[in-house]
């Protein structure tokens, strides 16, 4: 079940809070601007289907989004644990960056824990099947997929060269707890 954690940056050890419900996790990410939704499929779909199909379960959803944002683009992304290449994929976003527009995902299936760091906090969301995190410009980060990731994920896009991280090189990310899908 998805999970917020949030800690002093300084003491990654002790949450100052933990919840599991979805409306206070809203309610508590929307304080820093980070958007929190939980949608359902019109219709059923698994890892394996198609984009097609896939964008076609949640297309009312996605085009309010679009709407509402201005996206440009709006992919599908199916990472599973057999992957020969999931560790440089997984250490790609290990490390603390931000991007130049909005980083906005809908786990169709599977899980990640994205973790933000504002001003003194660091938010730890785990997310699930059934979340959408919508994460605001310029706002530091980290992303971990897990040792073994197996996920489907739709992403959203206004520049036309997608996924670009500026990476702040620090290395708070090293300090917090690393995503062990069976620990959760």
């Amino acid at each position: 079940m998805s999970r917020l954690r949030i800690f002093a940056d300084s003491e990654p050890g002790a949450a100052l809070l933990s919840t599991r419900d979805h409306a206070a996790m809203a309610a508590e990410l929307a304080t820093i601007g980070v958007g929190f939704e939980q949608w359902e499929a019109s219709a059923p779909v698994a890892p394996g289907d198609s984009p097609e199909t896939i964008l076609a379960a949640y297309r009312d959803d996605i085009d309010r989004l679009v709407a509402e944002r201005g996206f440009k683009s709006v992919d599908v992304v199916s990472i599973a644990p057999d992957n020969p290449n999931r560790e440089e994929m997984r250490a790609k976003f290990l490390d603390e960056h931000f991007h130049k527009e909005d980083e906005v995902r809908f786990f169709v299936a599977g899980s990640g824990l994205f973790t933000l760091h504002v001003g003194d906090r660091v938010y730890e969301i785990l997310c699930e099947q059934g979340d959408l995190v919508a994460v605001p410009d310029g706002t530091t980060h980290w992303f971990d997929m897990g040792p073994e990731p197996s996920f489907v994920a739709i992403r959203f896009f206004t520049e036309p060269d997608g996924w670009v991280g500026h990476f702040t090189g620090t290395d708070i990310a090293q300090h917090f707890p690393r995503y062990e899908p069976s620990h959760q």
